[in-house]
């Protein structure tokens, strides 16, 4: 079975450590001979995250890397938006430009769309047995609290709604009308992709390598009053 995979990555200000994801994700053998799109969205950085890219885009020409940028930093949800859009491959799924997330385990996700079952597929943090480093205690919280509240409007059960790791057949996510443009993208593509007819969503255990806020995190307590006010919005006030 011959696939492709585009890989989404939103960078911003990733300049000194892009290159590490960028590695681990031209390492991945995909399952069943698949093959592999990167499209990465350069947020209007303040460093060399440009600079960055388009050296290890020269270096590495086996690795199909298609690049995009904003004139103005618009936040995350934003980059994700012109990414999705611009995917050609079968499935697509989100890739952060950090180290947090492990693209070895990009074939997890994978198996249970290419073996016919699911149309999306989250990547749980707070599932399974694989390595997840230990944090922020108010973060899982609150974590909690609002995949749990978007569960309540959705009657999905997921465990982990604010994942970065999903992947999602290409017609389906670039059907749907995102709005977003910071980290309410989460909870917006989650409640609109669980209102399409028949939509067969899974989740799977992936690890997590989470960063302090001194090693670059970046999301913060206004996100997550943020992510609140969008999963009353696009739940209650449907678009």
């Amino acid at each position: 079975m011959s696939y492709t995979l585009s890989i989404v990555i939103p960078a911003y200000n990733e300049g000194p450590t892009i290159h590490h994801i960028l590695n681990k994700v031209k390492a991945v053998k995909l399952i069943n001979g698949g093959s592999k799109e990167v499209i990465i969205v350069n947020d209007c950085s303040k460093d060399n995250t440009e600079e960055s890219i388009l050296k290890y885009k020269t270096e590495n020409p086996d690795l199909p890397i298609s690049y995009y940028k904003h004139d103005v930093n618009q936040g995350k949800g934003a980059a994700l938006h012109t990414g999705i859009q611009k995917a050609t491959g079968d499935y697509v799924i989100i890739q952060d430009a950090d180290l947090e997330y492990d693209p070895e385990e990009f074939n997890i996700l994978l198996k249970p769309v290419l073996d016919g079952f699911a149309d999306v597929v989250y990547g749980s943090r707070f599932m399974g047995g694989n390595a997840h480093r230990i944090l922020f205690f108010w973060h899982s919280i609150g974590n909690g609290w609002l995949t749990m509240a978007s569960n309540m409007f959705t009657n999905l059960n997921l465990t982990d709604m604010e994942t970065c790791y999903k992947l999602f057949k290409r017609e389906m996510i670039q059907s749907l009308k995102l709005e977003e443009k910071r980290f309410g993208f989460e909870p917006e593509v989650t409640a609109k992709i669980s209102r399409i007819p028949k939509v067969r969503i899974y989740e799977v255990g992936i690890s997590y390598y989470g960063r302090t806020y001194e090693e670059g995190k970046k999301i913060g307590m206004k996100d997550a009053f943020r992510a609140l006010y969008c999963i009353l919005k696009y739940n209650l006030f449907k678009k």
